[in-house]
C-alpha cells in the first residue's frame, strides 16, 4: 500500500509500505479521508517528542471495512465507520471506569514516542481494534467523518465541565476545536456563549456559528469586557483552547468568583498561572484529554446538523499532495482550517 511517512522531521514522503496486519479483534479499514490535526503539524518538526521518525502519521480519519479479524463480530467488510484516536485496554482501573482516555496502556494513532510506535491513517489502510470502531448513517460523507474526533474533544471538554443550560460561557481561542465548541454549547442551551481570539477572521466564523459576543484578544480589559456582558459578574465557565501563557491568564481572569476553567489547548508544555487569583476566587481548574467514548453522540450531533464541520474544511487534497499541505500549514498560512487528505 502506499502511506506518506514523516522519515525526518519536516521530511514526508509517500511510499511503498507494508498493509498493517490484521489480529484476532482487529478491523482492517481502507482509509476515504484523513485529516491533518494541529498535533500532526506540531510535531512534524520533531519538537514535541510525540511523532519521531520513522512514522505514519494521521488519526482523524473514516473509511470502509475490507476485513475483519476471526473473533470481531459487530462489523463486517463494506461497512461505512470511522474510529477513535485513542487506543485503550478495556481492563485497567481507569477504562473500567470509562475513563478510557486515561488508560494505564493508552496508546494514540499516529503518534511515536519513547513508550511506542502506533502508526496511523495516513495511508491505504489502517488497521484498529474493534472496540473503538463506530458505523457511519449511510448518507455521513467520509470527509464530514474525518472530524468526528476534533468534535469529540469539544463535547468532552463540555461534559467534564459539568455545564448547565443557561450558563454563560466563554472560549477563549476561535481554532478549529474552539468553534466546535462553541456549536456545542449552543447546542445545550448555555447563554450568552463568548469567544476570545486575536483574529478577527475567526472571530467572524465564530459569530456565525453560534458566538453571541466577540472580543479580539488583543484589547485592553478582556476581563472587565466579559463582566459587563454577565451581569458584572463575568462567565460560569471558560474553556481555553489554546494553550499558552496568554490565553491561559485570560480564561482564569475571566471567569466569575467560583466559575470553572476547562483547559483543552496545550500548545506550550508549561505556563504560569495567576495562583493567588485561582485561590481567592475560588476557582475550579480542569484539564480535559482527548475524549472518552463521545463519539456517538457526536455522530449525531452532526448528522442532525447541529455542529456544521463544513464551512471548517479548508480543502480536500490526494494524500500525495500531503507534503505540500503540512509546509502551508507549519507556515500558519492565514485562513487555512482543517486540510483533509483522501489516500
Amino acid at each position: 500500500m502506499q502511506a506518506l511517512i514523516l522519515d525526518a522531521p519536516k521530511q514526508l514522503r509517500l511510499v511503498e509500505f507494508p498493509e498493517p496486519e490484521v489480529g484476532a479483534q482487529d478491523v482492517l479499514i481502507q482509509v476515504k479521508a484523513c485529516g491533518i490535526c494541529g498535533s500532526d503539524v506540531h510535531g512534524y518538526d520533531g519538537s514535541t517528542g510525540r511523532r519521531i521518525p520513522p512514522l505514519v502519521m494521521g488519526h482523524e480519519a473514516a473509511g470502509e471495512v475490507v476485513k475483519v479479524g476471526p473473533a470481531v463480530r459487530s462489523f463486517k467488510p463494506g461497512d461505512r465507520v470511522t474510529f477513535d484516536s485513542t487506543i485503550s485496554c478495556r481492563a485497567c482501573q481507569f477504562c473500567l471506569r470509562g475513563e478510557v482516555n486515561l488508560c494505564d496502556s493508552r496508546q494514540v494513532l499516529g503518534v511515536s514516542c519513547v513508550d511506542y510506535r502506533r502508526h496511523g491513517a495516513f495511508a491505504d489502510f489502517v488497521a484498529v481494534p474493534e472496540h473503538i470502531v463506530y458505523t457511519l448513517p449511510a448518507s455521513f460523507p467520509y470527509e464530514r467523518a474525518a472530524l468526528i474526533e476534533a468534535v469529540s474533544i469539544g463535547m468532552h471538554s463540555v461534559k467534564i465541565s459539568g455545564i448547565a443550560p443557561g450558563s454563560a460561557a466563554v472560549v477563549i481561542g476561535a481554532g478549529m476545536i474552539g468553534l466546535l465548541t462553541i456549536q456545542i454549547l449552543r447546542y445545550l442551551a448555555c447563554s450568552p456563549v463568548l469567544a476570545v481570539d486575536v483574529d478577527e477572521e475567526r472571530l467572524s466564523l465564530a459569530r456565525q456559528l453560534g458566538a453571541e459576543h466577540t472580543f479580539l484578544g488583543t484589547d485592553n480589559d478582556i476581563a472587565e469586557r466579559l463582566k459587563r456582558i454577565t451581569n458584572g459578574q463575568g462567565p460560569d465557565y471558560a474553556f481555553e483552547a489554546v494553550g499558552s501563557q496568554s490565553s491561559v491568564v485570560t480564561a482564569i481572569e475571566s471567569v466569575r468568583r467560583g466559575g470553572t476553567v476547562t483547559l483543552i489547548g496545550n500548545l506550550a508544555s508549561k505556563v504560569e498561572i495567576p495562583l493567588q487569583t485561582v485561590v481567592t476566587r475560588q476557582l475550579r481548574l480542569l484539564g480535559s484529554c482527548a475524549s472518552a467514548g463521545e463519539y456517538r453522540e457526536c455522530i449525531d450531533l452532526m448528522e442532525k446538523g447541529a455542529v456544521n464541520v463544513d464551512c471548517l474544511i479548508s480543502a480536500v487534497a490526494p494524500l500525495r499532495d500531503g507534503p505540500a499541505w503540512f509546509e502551508r500549514l507549519y507556515g500558519r498560512e492565514r485562513g487555512l482550517m482543517k486540510v483533509i487528505l483522501e489516500p
